[in-house]
């Protein structure tokens, strides 16, 4: 089994999200490089015209569209990504943002069939300058109706940009437990690369994120900060709702406690921290294991190990990855995805 984590933040491809005025600027920059040549004034100035109606309106099309295709899709109303996209930037304002772009897009590309064949039905040179100035004047007037929108995913997009890699779609374990009782150095040490941190804006120092390779298959292994370190009542609107989009996304859950207490938390308190996850994960499978052996070993009966040193390392990866797996053929099965590599494995 090898392990890593080189990630580098939701792959999105999400293009640069220029304002109104850019928009603006962009297209009426190159509309007035076009020129075209034709038998005479008249018809040189028409197909002129023609040529910058059609390059200017196809440039807001395209670059609106663009927006509206790169960005991520709602395609289920319980999932990860709506949840996060809610918590992060307002996923009303986010539809309704994205619904703006589409509709100036429709208004702009009908804009501009209709000065198409007004400028071809014309010979008043007049007229062809009138038809033109309107256009440019209308374009300009449905970008700017949408400039607020622009803005909104130009901030939504560094806000993509800034999110660690995390796919709804890959089996995840998520560690929990308090602060300092080990969960961060097993991410760690679990992992062939420094696992990847990077700011939510519900945990106070930035969600841990490791990539498991298995073979063929990847998994995900993920520590939340500030997230999952106090009892839920404990925790702001915010955060509830974080962990209740966590649940979205976690598998398998495995809780750490400290028995040698060197975390700062006494083992009643970090039992009562597992029964309030138990209650906020309901159905979802928790391991539990005991860390810090080389400080303290007791006879509970849970998995004991110590990142530290790596005594019970290999039994816990192996129970892990071995539940992970089972994770992987049950979603391989209900998608009816043929799982490739199915020889016996070790």
């Amino acid at each position: 089994v090898v392990l890593h984590s080189n990630m580098a933040g939701m792959n999105y491809n999400i293009p640069t999200v220029l304002s109104a005025d850019e928009l603006i600027e962009k297209t009426f920059h190159r509309a007035a490089k076009i020129s075209k040549t034709g038998s005479d004034a008249l018809d040189t100035k028409k197909k002129t015209i023609l040529a910058k109606i059609t390059a200017s309106g196809d440039i807001v099309v395209t670059t609106l569209g663009g927006y509206v295709k790169k960005f991520p899709r709602m395609e289920k109303e319980d999932d990860f990504l709506p949840e996060l996209i809610d918590l992060i930037i307002g996923i009303d304002q986010y539809k309704k943002s994205l619904g703006a772009l589409n509709w100036a897009s429709n208004r702009v590309e009908k804009l501009k069939n209709e000065s198409l064949r007004e400028v071809r039905r014309t010979k008043d040179p007049k007229i062809l300058d009138s038809i033109k100035s309107s256009f440019y004047g209308r374009l300009s007037s449905y970008i700017n109706q949408i400039s607020k929108d622009l803005l909104f995913l130009q901030d939504a997009k560094n806000k993509f940009r800034n999110l660690p890699a995390v796919d709804p779609q890959v089996p995840t374990l998520v560690v929990a437990g308090f602060p300092n009782v080990g969960k961060s150095k097993l991410v760690t040490v679990l992992s062939t690369a420094a696992p990847q941190i990077a700011p939510y804006p519900f945990t106070t120092k930035g969600i841990v994120v490791g990539h498991i390779e298995d073979d063929w298959r990847k998994f995900q292994i993920i520590d939340t900060p500030g997230l999952l370190d106090r009892s839920f009542e404990d925790r702001n609107d915010i955060e509830k709702q974080a962990v209740l989009a966590l649940r979205y996304l976690t598998d398998i859950m495995l809780f750490i406690l400290d028995p040698s207490e060197t975390c700062g938390y006494s083992m009643e308190k970090q039992t009562e921290l597992l029964a309030s996850i138990r209650n906020s994960f309901e159905g979802v499978p928790i391991i539990v294991a005991e860390s810090k052996t080389d400080l303290m070993r007791t006879d509970s009966g849970n998995l004991h190990f110590s990142a530290e040193t790596g005594d019970g390392m290999d039994e816990l990866r192996v129970l892990l990855i071995g539940n992970l797996r089972e994770i992987f053929r049950k979603n391989a099965a209900e998608a009816e995805i043929p799982q490739e590599g199915s020889e016996e494995e070790e």
